[in-house]
C-alpha cells in the first residue's frame, strides 16, 4: 500500500506522440532540454511495417513507427543515460515498485492500455496496449499523471492504473515501467542524432525484406488491390478501415510521424550545421501530407463515397506515391550523411 501524498517537482509538455513526448520530458526532468521531434529521431523511430502475420484486433499489423519501448532504449543509450526498465508478473509488485521509486523523488515512465484509463474520454477508448505517460506523484487514492496527449496534469485512480498496466492481448504491458538514473553532464548531442539519422535510412531502405520500409509500402499497395477479389467488398472496407486507423488514430500515425520526422530534420540541420537536412525536412512534410490524402481518400471509400477518385486501385496509386517520396527523401538524406 501506498503512503501518503506525493508530488515530484515536473514540468508537463503536451507532445503528439506519447513515447517520444514521455522521454522527453523525463530527460527535461533531468537536466537535458530536449524536443519530441529530437527525441523521436535520435530513437531512430520513423519507420513502417506491414505484418499480414500479425494481428492486431484480428486484423494485419501496420506500423508506422518502430517497437513499443524502442525509441526509449535508442534515445538513453546514445546519449549515455544511466536508466532502468523493469516487467512484472505480479500487479501488486509493480504498483509497490512504482510507489518505491517515486519515494525517491524520481518520476517514472509506465506502459498501459488506453481501454482502461478513465480520463480518457469514451470514444477515443480501444483496446491498444502500447501508450506511454508519466507518473509523477499521489494524491489521496490516486496518482498523478502527465500523459503527453493532454494539456495538463491528470489523476488516475490506483486500480485503474494498475489494471491499465497489465492490459491483456497484443502488446501487452506486463506492468513495463521506467526511469532514468543519471545523465551525464555531457552529451555528444550531434553524434545521437547521426546514429538516429543514419538507423531511420538503413531500415527504411535497406533492410532486404518485403514487408518493411519502402518495400512494405509497396507491398501494402499490392495487398490493397487484391483485396476485393480476395475478401470482398465488407472485409475491404474492414482491413482499409484499420489501416486507416493505425496511420492517424493509434500512435500518431503515418503522416503524424512524417511530420515530427520533418521537425527533426529541421533541428539535426541546425545542430550538424547541415542546411541540405532542412531541405529534406521540407520533403518529409510534403510526404506526410500525401499520406494523409491516402486517410483522407480510403476514409471516403470506407464510408462508401467512391466517387471513382478512392477505388481500391486508385488507393494504391497513393501508396506508390507516398513510397515514391519516401524513397527520395531517403535516398537523399543517406547521401547527406
Amino acid at each position: 500500500m501506498n503512503g501518503g501524498d506525493l508530488q515530484i517537482p515536473f514540468r508537463h509538455r503536451q507532445a503528439a506522440h506519447c513515447e517520444s513526448g514521455t522521454i522527453a520530458n523525463l530527460l527535461s526532468w533531468a537536466g537535458l532540454e530536449i524536443s519530441e521531434a529530437l527525441a523521436f529521431g535520435i530513437g531512430g523511430g520513423l519507420f513502417f511495417g506491414y505484418f499480414p502475420f500479425v494481428r492486431i484486433n484480428r486484423l494485419p499489423l501496420v506500423t508506422f513507427r518502430k517497437a513499443p519501448g524502442a525509441i526509449f532504449k535508442k534515445v538513453v543509450r546514445r546519449l549515455g543515460v544511466n536508466f532502468e526498465v523493469r516487467k512484472f508478473r505480479d500487479p501488486e509488485e509493480s504498483m509497490a515498485a512504482l510507489d518505491a521509486i517515486l519515494e525517491r523523488g524520481i518520476p517514472v515512465g509506465v506502459q498501459t492500455g488506453v481501454f482502461w484509463l478513465p480520463y480518457f474520454p469514451p470514444a477515443l477508448r480501444f483496446h491498444f496496449n502500447a501508450h506511454n505517460l508519466v507518473v509523477m506523484g499521489r494524491e489521496g487514492g490516486d496518482y498523478l499523471v502527465s500523459d503527453p496527449l493532454f494539456d495538463v496534469i491528470l489523476r488516475c485512480p490506483r486500480r485503474d492504473l494498475m489494471t491499465a498496466r497489465f492490459a491483456k492481448g497484443a502488446l501487452a504491458p506486463q506492468g513495463r515501467m521506467y526511469y532514468l538514473e543519471k545523465v551525464p553532464e555531457r552529451v555528444d548531442l550531434a553524434g545521437a542524432v547521426r546514429s538516429g539519422l543514419g538507423e531511420v535510412v538503413r531500415v527504411m531502405l535497406s533492410i532486404p525484406l518485403p514487408i518493411i520500409g519502402i518495400r512494405g509500402i509497396r507491398f501494402l499497395a499490392r495487398q490493397l488491390e487484391g483485396w476485393p477479389a480476395r475478401l470482398g467488398e465488407r472485409k475491404t472496407v474492414l482491413y482499409l478501415g484499420h489501416v486507416i486507423r493505425m496511420q492517424e488514430e493509434i500512435g500518431t500515425g503515418g503522416a503524424g510521424f512524417r511530420f515530427i520526422f520533418g521537425a527533426f530534420l529541421q533541428e539535426a540541420a541546425e545542430l550538424l550545421d547541415n542546411p541540405r537536412l532542412a531541405e529534406r525536412s521540407r520533403e518529409a512534410t510534403e510526404v506526410g501530407d500525401r499520406w494523409r490524402d491516402f486517410a483522407l481518400q480510403g476514409a471516403r471509400f470506407c464510408k462508401g463515397r467512391d466517387d471513382g477518385a478512392s477505388s481500391p486501385q486508385r488507393l494504391a496509386a497513393l501508396l506508390r506515391g507516398c513510397a515514391d517520396g519516401e524513397e527520395r527523401l531517403f535516398r537523399g538524406l543517406r547521401g547527406d550523411l
